[in-house]
């Protein structure tokens, strides 16, 4: 058995993408579930106000473009995985401060942070000086908190689209969507 998943694993290594734990697949499927079109547009368009933009940091913004410029850098998927998780959940946890408890996408939300939760478990083996050194410098913009010169204004729609997006690029074909 041991051998079988070795040779999936030089398979997947020769043609350079790196394996996904099972965890993570799972947890990504139901993350994907949830940011259904009909329920980002519901949840994150028609309850906020027309033009509601979220400010967030410069770097909370990912878009496949630079998921793309990444992979032409050669960053590992691990690396680009390990992004994509600090960045989406930062970007949930925006839209999350601007809303009052009994905001109609305060539980949608709220679903959304504990899906990153368990997510965050299967990152937690990760550390910063495990990454390539420009996803290390990119996740300690994303948490530093005195970047405020650094805010631009994004719909939260549009977060969660890049969110599920650059989760499609990156989990597509390793968790077989």
């Amino acid at each position: 058995m041991q051998q079988g998943y070795a040779a999936v694993l030089c398979v997947l290594a020769v043609l350079g993408l790196e394996a996904t734990a099972p965890g993570e697949c799972e947890l990504t499927r139901l993350l994907q579930d949830k940011l259904q079109y009909e329920m980002r547009l519901q949840y994150m368009k028609h309850y906020f106000p027309i033009d509601y933009t979220v400010q967030v940091q410069y770097e909370e913004v990912l878009r496949p473009s630079n998921i793309t410029r990444l992979r032409n850098a050669t960053v590992s998927e691990t690396a680009l995985r390990y992004l994509w998780f600090h960045v989406s959940s930062q970007a949930v946890l925006r839209i999350r401060e601007v809303l009052p408890e009994k905001h109609p996408s305060w539980k949608y939300t709220q679903e959304l942070c504990q899906l990153f939760d368990a997510l965050g478990e299967e990152y937690s083996k990760y550390r910063q000086t495990d990454v390539e050194a420009v996803v290390a410098d990119l996740v300690k913009l994303v948490h530093s908190a005195g970047a405020e010169s650094r805010r631009k204004a994004v719909r939260p729609k549009a977060l969660l689209d890049n969110c599920l997006k650059v989760m499609r690029m990156l989990y597509g074909v390793p968790c077989e969507w």
